[in-house]
């Protein structure tokens, strides 16, 4: 007799989504989802709901097709349904880089700092899953704090997963890109750039020149990466987003490198994300079969041994959705 398998013996899963309701916080220029009630239980004796949200609501998985129009192989950028479910699941671990300071710009020596910590070797990581914790899951709210002030990625990162040929990426972030990578910032994304201010009122770039000094700036500032460091330095760093991205090297590099390489990427990844960090895991974080979904909401989860789970409080969320 044949005996069946309990996966889950021994094991935990622990939840890595922020609950999604009518307040969820969303990116600054999309509009708030709308959850309607079409019948209720007193009148019809049945509840029917509706809603109405942008696929990148919450924690969800990006597309390639959401940012590029031609994968790095030549194929025609993927929709949601063209992506495998192999693509959602996997070995992984989390990388804890809460001891950073907020906004900091994550490089590839901070990745390797932390997978050191983890015992996972760097040949380990290809087809693995990466999570990436800093902390600002629990700053989830319509805030500057959580999408202005973001602790983020970029092309280095970016680089670090194609060299380890990694299955996917999370963060716990506003974006698979610091803010100042995205459109939040002055100018990199051309006609989309919303250049917002910070809590001082001054624009973002000065702020940040303040605390982190020009130089390092000069990673969301295209021509004066070049001026300060050299053409050659920016080629590298940043010229294969150009050629194979066809835009603005500094307008979410690691969006690129990551989604132009047929990976997927989950941004907003929250819940309990604190008790794996560090850790080892299995992840599971599958999308809507959304046809021509430039991306998707996902119930994003982690299963790790009961013995490994970080002893931390469960995530408590005072408004529902945030």
């Amino acid at each position: 007799m044949t005996k069946n398998h309990n996966f889950f013996a021994g094991k935990v899963i622990v939840d890595l989504s922020h609950p999604v309701g009518s307040q969820s916080p969303q990116w600054p220029y999309f509009p708030q989802p709308e959850i309607t009630r079409a019948h209720g239980l007193a009148k019809s004796g049945v509840l029917t709901q509706f809603f109405k949200m942008p696929m990148h609501c919450g924690t969800h998985a990006d597309s390639p097709r959401h940012v590029i129009e031609t994968e790095f192989d030549g194929r025609r950028a993927r929709y949601t349904h063209e992506m495998d479910l192999s693509a959602y699941c996997g070995d992984a671990v989390c990388l804890d880089l809460s001891h950073l300071e907020q906004w900091t710009l994550i490089k590839a020596e901070h990745m390797d700092e932390a997978l050191a910590k983890t015992g996972v070797t760097h040949e380990e990581l290809k087809d693995m899953i990466v999570i990436i914790y800093t902390g600002m899951a629990g700053k989830w709210d319509d805030s500057k704090q959580y999408y202005h002030y973001a602790t983020g990625v970029g092309a280095s990162v970016g680089k670090w997963c194609m060299q380890h040929d990694i299955k996917a990426l999370g963060v716990d972030q506003q974006a698979l890109d610091h803010p100042l990578h995205t459109s939040i910032a002055e100018r990199c994304a051309g006609k989309l750039s919303m250049n917002l201010e910070g809590y001082s009122g001054l624009p973002l770039k000065e702020e940040y020149i303040a605390k982190f000094g020009i130089e390092e700036y000069a990673h969301f500032d295209r021509e004066l990466y070049k001026e300060i460091h050299g053409e050659e330095a920016y080629q590298e760093l940043y010229g294969l987003v150009e050629e194979k991205g066809l835009c603005n090297g500094v307008w979410e590099p690691c969006h690129k490198l990551l989604l132009g390489n047929g990976k997927v990427g989950w941004e907003n990844v929250g819940g309990n994300v604190a008790k794996i960090a560090g850790k080892r895991c299995t992840i599971i974080g599958v999308p809507l079969n959304l046809y021509c979904g430039d991306g998707s909401m996902a119930r994003l989860m982690a299963v790790i041994d009961e013995d490994q789970v970080n002893n931390v409080p469960d995530r408590v969320y005072p408004y529902g959705d945030h």
